[in-house]
């Protein structure tokens, strides 16, 4: 099972549909659920822990954590794939963090087991949530063998 918990709600029709699609995509190689957490708008300091404290929510203790990070280390496409293939040798269920727009609580950095960049730059965390999904998705076809990665 793959489950996203994430910072924020998706407001754009556009970027929904998308979203949608790729669930549907996904759908057919594993369950997957998004669990939305609101963003908080205090000082840096209590919003990463009120942020915290609603992403532990949805974190159970058989979840492999793979956290979104800046300061992760980078995979291409091929190598995603084989690690979410080698995760499912010991562990059945995969969550992604994404955080908000500062990021992640030290806290949960610490309790992953991995931390995952896509990029140095900065992406809008809307889109983002829909670059991930494809990234999960042409992981399965990369791992089942089916056309779709170039």
């Amino acid at each position: 099972m793959i489950k996203i918990i994430t910072v924020g709600k998706i407001k754009e029709k556009y970027l929904l549909d998308a979203i949608d699609e790729y669930k549907k995509r996904i759908s057919k190689y594993t369950s997957i659920n998004i669990y939305e957490v609101n963003d908080e708008n205090f000082d840096i300091t209590k919003t990463l822990l009120k942020e915290k404290e609603s992403i532990l929510k949805h974190v159970s203790e058989k979840d492999y954590i793979i956290s979104l990070d800046i300061d992760g280390n980078m995979l291409t496409s091929e190598e995603l794939a084989s690690k979410i293939d080698n995760i499912y040798l010991t562990n059945s269920d995969i969550c992604f963090i994404i955080g908000g727009s500062y990021g992640l609580h030290e806290d949960i950095k610490k309790m992953s087991n991995y931390r995952l960049s896509f990029s140095k730059l900065t992406f809008p965390h809307q889109l983002f949530r829909v670059m991930l999904l494809e990234q999960i998705y042409r992981a399965y076809k990369i791992n089942n063998n089916e056309t779709y990665h170039k």
